[in-house]
């Protein structure tokens, strides 16, 4: 009797059976409750474990701040994410009609409640409100960061309705919009700050390649899920969206080295609080890049086209916990010396 595996022919047409999807769904469940509850330690203890013994006072409100830009920045990657799958998907041979369901709505509606209580942050001159009291979102419209708040909170209730739309391809624009927000709102101080400009465009090209990353492999690995029953197709798929996830690498590593020696000198790393945040995000990449090359290793090598699945599946799992400590490294202070600038 013959032991050789089944083709992939063979695959193509033989889905999986209950009991083998019972036990991917309880994994999928485990590693989704994994997930939620390092998004609730990174605000309760990151901020502590990263300003310990720095001499850095603890800015008012940083837990809450944090949770609410990892709501609003894992948001935004699956918005964006689900866009760039489905342009992949376009582009694969043959590809099969079935999509998997779209998360949009949820996650637009996530990204403006988070982007609604960060504004409402901001209207309080930056501190948590502690009452209703305290709400002031009329005073959105006297500062820049005020400004800045609103375009975010409209482009995500926006690209929720362009995802519902007939073409949920113009969520794109929203996006690009609240993306352009974040950044400018990174370097508020244009009065101080040596070449603001040049920040911004910094902080914007590293989140656009970040949420593409992140947010396009973790919709193209739901995309090969519904494509099971035909492997090969996922397997073209997940290759082409390894041949962009190395240009977005590349984009993110130089945006993000550029960004931080503006902020930081080398000699501050470990003494200050966003220092250390930046070299838990930096180990958490050096992962990921590891896990990339191994998957591409896997799909290049093996004659399973779904050989590359686990160590993409890792992957998408660290670049979640990536999101959360990018979020930390947004709210802890950020020493700026500006009379020390690295460009002139």
């Amino acid at each position: 009797m013959s032991t050789s595996r089944p083709s992939v022919a063979a695959r193509d047409e033989v889905p999986e059976t209950p009991g083998v999807e019972a036990a991917a769904g309880t994994r999928r469940a485990l590693a989704v409750l994994v997930l939620v509850l390092a998004a609730a330690l990174v605000p309760l203890l990151g901020p502590s474990l990263a300003l310990d013994g720095t001499g850095e006072a603890r800015p008012p409100g940083v837990g809450v701040v944090t949770l609410l830009r990892i709501s609003m920045f894992a948001a935004l990657c699956v918005l964006v994410g689900e866009s760039a799958a489905a342009w992949l998907s376009r582009r694969v041979p043959d590809a099969p009609a079935g999509t998997p369901r779209s998360w949009a709505l949820v996650a637009a509606f996530v990204g403006a409640a988070s982007a609604v209580g960060l504004a409402l942050i901001v209207a309080n001159g930056n501190l948590v409100p502690g009452s209703l009291d305290e709400l002031h979102p009329g005073r959105l419209y006297d500062t820049a960061d005020g400004r800045l708040a609103l375009v975010e909170v409209n482009a995500f209730a926006v690209a929720g309705f362009c995802a519902q739309s007939r073409r949920p391809g113009t969520a794109t624009l929203p996006l690009a919009a609240a993306i352009v927000a974040e950044a400018l709102r990174a370097h508020p101080d244009l009065g101080r700050e040596d070449d603001p400009l040049l920040g911004s465009a910094l902080t914007l090209v590293h989140l656009t390649c970040a949420a593409l990353w992140a947010g396009g492999l973790l919709q193209v690995l739901r995309t090969m899920r519904a494509w099971r029953t035909r492997p090969t197709a996922g397997a073209a798929l997940l290759g082409l969206y390894a041949r962009v996830a190395a240009v977005l690498f590349a984009g993110v590593t130089v945006t993000g080295i550029c960004s931080a020696l503006r902020r930081l000198p080398l000699e501050s790393v470990l003494s200050t609080g966003y220092g250390r945040v930046l070299i838990a995000k930096l180990l958490l990449v050096a992962v990921i890049a590891a896990l990339a090359v191994a998957a591409r290793v896997r799909l290049r090598r093996s004659p399973d086209p779904y050989a590359a699945i686990v160590p993409a599946r890792v992957e998408v799992l660290v670049l979640a916990v990536v999101v959360a400590v990018s979020a930390l490294l947004t709210a802890v202070p950020a020493p700026i010396w500006w009379d020390r600038p690295l460009w002139g």
